[in-house]
């Protein structure tokens, strides 16, 4: 074990909203490790959180006064089934050292396969946080990550191990995909591959009211992953209503790629952040024209998956700004015929309310049939809003009642809301989108009764829940 001898504070890297201050710090680096941790914590009668890259921003990986197992050294490749596409990885494995590895096995071996999709935004985040949170990418027509598991072997709370699968404890499968690590840790991930494929970007810069459109004629096309970058200035008549439209078709792998040089560097990020923050419109310019210079560019289909993220971007931004801030992300779900008065109705109640928009995108998903807590419970229109935030409590809790609205907005429509990100939701907002989720906190209860596993969102939702009196739910 490697474990610190003081009381660390730790934080999350994107918002550093999520300040904690644990009990101690333990980086295992095998099985034996996890289960050794979570003995010592039964025997401190310590609770055991779980993080990886530390991205996530709902407060699902830490736990105030909790033993923190830090996962990152469970970093291996275990086992390459070459033939049927399948790898398995530690927990702690992130996505560039998983795509790098594919990217270097012999051709003999690789059969070119690689992943099918990861998270979009930062790169360096743990398959087995992935996994939790069950996240999803720019497919034009995926399922949540859960679709692309096939195991994954778990540590729970009596340090035994399972190996789960749809086959193999369902139930736990089910469970801890989307589970937010409280019902043990993730030790490895078994996940199926997709052949790598060469793509072509087609950029176009579009109005919303043509995107319900242009995604059905790019589907039809065979196109497979895009997305729709929409402008941010509420002083525009554009504001969330225009956009730039990039989608990728395969083409053949003996088209060359394109000119790496059209990629937009560290320091043209940490750019364009700046000036989303204090020039909109010159910053949705630049970026859609840096995007339109693109236009037909070949990459591969996982690189293309992979972008920039800039870490420690806003200290630069906070000092233009005279104050210490940071984004919050929010990701909404709405029926995809109700996309565009859904991104009317929000472009009127940011104005209203002087929300400070800094970037945000439309996706599509598809039905999630298999997690126990599915956040796309239908096919969905995603809007993911990044939203300025200084860091004081009035503006913390404004930018919360913003997402509050927005899930009013989505729930309106027959939508739903990510778990994952800011805890902003009313009770009666969890219950309307999440109706499993007290079925889900009894599980937990059932599966773990001495809540060994426990974060700072658990607490938050069961002490959501307890407030309102909940009573426990039969279980079958």
């Amino acid at each position: 074990m490697n474990h610190s001898n003081d009381f660390p504070l730790v934080n999350d890297v994107h918002s550093g909203l999520n300040a904690t201050r644990v009990a101690d710090i333990i980086a295992p680096r095998n099985v034996a490790g996890i289960s050794a941790a979570i003995a010592h914590a039964a025997e401190h009668n310590l609770p055991v959180a779980i993080c990886g890259a530390r991205h996530a921003m709902g407060g699902q990986q830490f736990g105030e006064a909790a033993l923190l197992l830090d996962m990152r050294h469970m970093n291996r490749v275990l086992d390459f089934d070459d033939v049927n596409g399948l790898i398995e990885v530690e927990g702690g494995m992130q996505w560039p050292a998983l795509i790098d590895y594919l990217h270097a096995a012999p051709p003999g071996k690789s059969h070119g396969w690689s992943i099918r999709q990861k998270q979009t935004g930062a790169d360096a985040l743990t398959l087995g946080g992935c996994l939790s949170a069950n996240v999803h990418g720019r497919g034009l027509r995926m399922a949540p990550f859960i679709a692309d598991v096939e195991a994954f072997k778990l540590v729970d709370a009596q340090g035994t191990l399972h190996h789960c699968s749809r086959q193999r404890h369902p139930l736990l499968f089910n469970l801890a995909i989307g589970g937010y690590g409280l019902f043990g840790v993730i030790a490895s991930v078994t996940l199926r591959l997709a052949p790598r494929r060469k793509m072509r970007r087609d950029v176009s810069v579009i109005g919303l009211d043509d995107l319900p459109a242009a995604f059905g004629q790019r589907i039809d096309a065979g196109y497979v992953y895009g997305d729709f970058q929409f402008a941010i200035d509420p002083a525009s008549s554009d504001f969330l209503q225009r956009g730039v439209f990039s989608c990728y078709l395969p083409v053949d792998d003996a088209t060359p790629l394109g000119a790496a040089g059209k990629d937009l560097s560290e320091q043209d990020w940490r750019g364009l952040l700046e000036l989303a923050h204090t020039h909109k419109t010159d910053a949705f310019a630049q970026y859609a024209a840096h995007y339109l210079s693109t236009d037909g560019q070949v990459a591969w289909s996982d690189r293309l998956q992979q972008s920039t993220y800039p870490d420690g971007y806003h200290r630069a931004i906070d000092e233009k700004l005279g104050h210490c801030g940071s984004e919050m992300i929010g990701e909404l779900y709405v029926p995809r015929e109700r996309l565009c008065d859904f991104m009317r109705e929000a472009a009127a109640d940011f104005r209203q309310h002087g929300v400070d928009l800094i970037y945000g995108t439309i996706r599509l998903i598809e039905a999630d049939r298999e997690s126990f807590l599915p956040w796309a419970r239908q096919d969905y229109a995603c809007v993911i809003f990044n939203l300025h935030t200084a860091h004081a409590a009035h503006a913390i809790e404004a930018t919360n009642e913003t997402f509050r609205r927005l899930i009013d907005l989505a729930m309106a429509r027959g939508g739903s809301y990510y778990l994952t990100y800011a805890a902003a939701a009313s009770l009666r907002q969890v219950r309307a989108c999440h109706p499993a989720f007290g079925e889900f906190l009894e599980w937990k209860r059932r599966l773990d009764p001495h809540q060994r596993f426990q974060s700072n969102w658990y607490r938050h939702y069961r002490d959501l829940f307890g407030a309102a009196g909940e009573t426990p739910q039969a279980l079958t």
